[in-house]
């Protein structure tokens, strides 16, 4: 399963996404999303225990500034990549 999360993540029921996430699915973070993934971040610590691999669009991350500011242990995707992703994925669940 792909789930994407397109708005801050302290906006939104994170701990209903993390209880939906299992082994195999990838979590992407788009638009305000990419903020979950700032580096130190408790966001970041509680996402990255999740079962499910995260993944940043790196265009999302440049456009907000925060390309210094993203961990290094997030894997970055280009839209070319966001579409393999899709692809990957029968289903989808927009966060």
């Amino acid at each position: 399963m792909l789930y994407t999360l397109l708005q801050s993540p302290w906006q939104c029921d994170i701990e209903s996404l993390l209880r939906l996430m299992q082994k195999g699915d990838d979590l992407l973070l788009l638009q305000d999303g990419v903020t979950a993934a700032l580096e130190g971040s408790q966001m970041f610590i509680t996402l990255s225990a999740s079962p499910a691999t995260l993944w940043v669009l790196q265009e999302d991350v440049i456009a907000r500034g925060l390309v210094e500011q993203i961990s290094t242990k997030v894997a970055r995707l280009d839209y070319t990549g966001f579409v393999a992703m899709t692809a990957k994925h029968q289903q989808q669940v927009a966060w």
